[in-house]
């Protein structure tokens, strides 16, 4: 059997030649997202949780001061590119149905670990249970949903004592990754600077995962191997240790065409979204 070249298979961008122009789009959508959701006094942007200029939450929701449930989104580039702001624009299909959804920002990689991004986001979503009173559905793509995974196996109360154990029961990734042994060996671990027993810390493939959670994985159906493997194995393995798990391959979808269906209040993807978050108790 052939040695499977991790370089290749991480490469999305490589894998995506017109990557800079779906970039650019996000862009574009994003800020007219944002600038709708001013207007009409339905966003609080720049929510300072942390104490550095990237820990920051934006909120958009259905109608002014309505954050009823509630959907936190984590972003990708590898723990180490791209910014919430790029992104506002998920928010535009689970608002459109009545959901509220927190845009989280995290300092970047090589500044701060993997472990210290998880912790990270840990902080935000126990910013926001306290200021909203809210529990919540995890959302992520790519690196996020790593994140998002790593929220859904959390034991709060064993870190945070007067947090609910149900603070994140379920969770939904797009193109996640949570296995990070085969980025050990190649050119973003510069940043990421994993060894193999980190690797296998950060990865919430192994995490025994508390009862009663629930997790969809979702890839594109034009993504690498790895990447179908990844959301797969997700599913499986936390299946076997009593999650409610689903994986889906988005039909001729690539790496970051699989986001674009959240921006739709119309799509297979929110509806699936939004019944995953009306499994979350208020």
């Amino acid at each position: 059997m052939a040695a499977i070249d991790y370089e290749a298979e991480y490469n999305n961008r490589a894998r995506v030649p017109e990557h800079a122009a779906i970039f650019a789009r996000w862009a574009r959508e994003a800020e007219d997202f944002r600038l709708e959701r001013l207007e009409t006094n339905c966003a609080e942007l720049g929510l300072a949780y942390g104490d550095t200029p990237r820990q920051f939450i934006d909120l958009f929701m259905p109608a002014p001061d309505d954050v009823g449930r509630l959907v936190v989104f984590v972003h990708g580039g590898y723990w180490r590119s791209l910014d919430p702001s790029q992104f506002s624009q998920v928010a535009r299909g689970l608002n459109a149905r009545g959901l509220a959804v927190a845009v989280v920002g995290y300092e970047l990689c090589p500044l701060v670990s993997i472990a210290d991004i998880i912790e990270q986001i840990r902080h935000a979503c126990l910013f926001l249970w306290q200021r909203y009173g809210r529990k919540m559905l995890l959302c992520g793509h790519s690196a996020g949903g790593h994140l998002a995974a790593a929220m859904v196996a959390t034991d709060w109360p064993a870190l945070y004592p007067k947090a609910p154990a149900d603070l994140t029961p379920a969770g939904y990734s797009v193109s996640g990754l949570f296995d990070l042994a085969p980025l050990v060996g190649i050119s973003m671990n510069q940043d990421l600077q994993l060894d193999p027993d980190e690797a296998r810390r950060v990865s919430p493939l192994f995490w025994p995962v508390p009862a009663g959670r629930t997790f969809d994985a979702v890839a594109g159906g034009l993504e690498s191997s790895e990447f179908k493997r990844q959301s797969e194995a997700l599913a499986k393995t936390w299946g076997e240790r009593g999650a409610q798990t689903r994986y889906e391959e988005l039909a001729g979808a690539n790496h970051f065409t699989a986001l674009d269906p959240l921006a739709d209040p119309q799509s297979a993807m929110t509806a699936r979204v939004v019944e995953l978050a009306k499994l979350v108790k208020a």
